[in-house]
């Protein structure tokens, strides 16, 4: 009765969203077998409390402990129990491209070990999680081998719990809804850095950090790797701060002072960057995609 889109955006956490696309992928009978529909509500039962469709596993008035799901929302809820933790460190890809990465379909690469959970939907959408920090990884490696041939838009997101602002099935209902608007003539991508920003999209959308091509932001994502590797935690802060002054006389005043307090590599960077002059909407995207990338490795 219920497809795998329609199972996917009752998903109402990230702990659900990772489970439900666990079972799609491992045991799709669970999901796609008939079920019996619920009855209808009365004082002694209704259908399932999750779904909203399905018969639930007992009633009030066959067990005076009901279970008040049906066996795939059960499943799905007592698996999320377990999931909590990882969903929570967990970004989400929506895909939707002129056709599907081959790797993603094979199961090769990335795709084989390193993600939380995947699934093609159809021949042209796909949902993806992984940790925050492989995002980058994730990414060259599907420019590398489809990025010459694959058209569309990825929005990537972090998942959330419920809250007055959505649950993550009607965040992804939104990004699903906001697809419509891009063509299939380039690729491109369009970063939330928070769950709610789905809704509010149009607020990024005129700063300027909200869309981009594939390259740009491919480059966006080395710069943020380069940005936390070179700079300690605490000088990201200092110029954070510094960055967000609104007196000149004092931003200059600082600026040399903190540039003292560099070591030759960090000035160097941030020279050739002239961060100094970024609008403060540049700056706000840097810092947010630095939580979406690991340190360079060095030897």
């Amino acid at each position: 009765m219920l497809d795998s889109f329609d199972w996917i955006r009752r998903s109402e956490t990230g702990a659900e969203l990772i489970a439900t696309l666990e079972f799609l992928e491992t045991v799709p009978d669970l999901l796609t077998d008939d079920l019996e529909p619920g009855p209808p509500f009365s004082a002694l039962g209704g259908p399932c409390r999750r779904c909203w469709v399905h018969a639930p596993i007992t009633t009030a008035a066959e067990d005076p402990v009901p279970i008040p799901y049906c066996r795939p929302c059960q499943a799905i809820r007592i698996r999320a129990a377990k999931l909590g933790r990882v969903s929570r460190g967990a970004v989400i890809v929506w895909g939707h491209v002129n056709r599907l990465p081959r790797r993603l379909l094979n199961k090769q690469g990335f795709y084989g070990n390193q993600t939380l959970a995947s699934y093609a939907i159809d021949e042209q959408h796909f949902i993806l999680m992984m940790r925050r920090k492989q995002l980058k990884d994730w990414f060259q490696e599907i420019s590398l081998y489809d990025g010459l041939s694959l058209r569309g838009l990825f929005q990537i997101f972090p998942t959330t719990a419920q809250s007055r602002r959505g649950n993550m099935g009607e965040l992804l209902c939104r990004a699903h809804y906001h697809e419509a608007r891009f063509g299939m003539d380039q690729l491109r991508v369009r970063f939330f850095s928070r769950p709610y920003q789905i809704t509010f999209a149009h607020a990024r959308e005129q700063q300027g950090i909200l869309t981009f091509e594939a390259a740009e932001f491919a480059g966006r994502l080395e710069m943020a790797t380069v940005f936390r590797t070179v700079l300690r935690f605490e000088e990201q802060e200092m110029l954070q701060k510094l960055l967000e002054m609104e007196d000149p006389a004092e931003r200059q005043f600082y600026w040399g002072r903190f540039m003292g307090y560099l070591n030759q590599q960090a000035k160097d960077m941030l020279t050739a960057w002239d961060i100094r002059h970024w609008s403060p909407e540049q700056v706000t995207l840097l810092y947010e995609l630095v939580d979406y990338v690991a340190f360079y490795q060095t030897d």
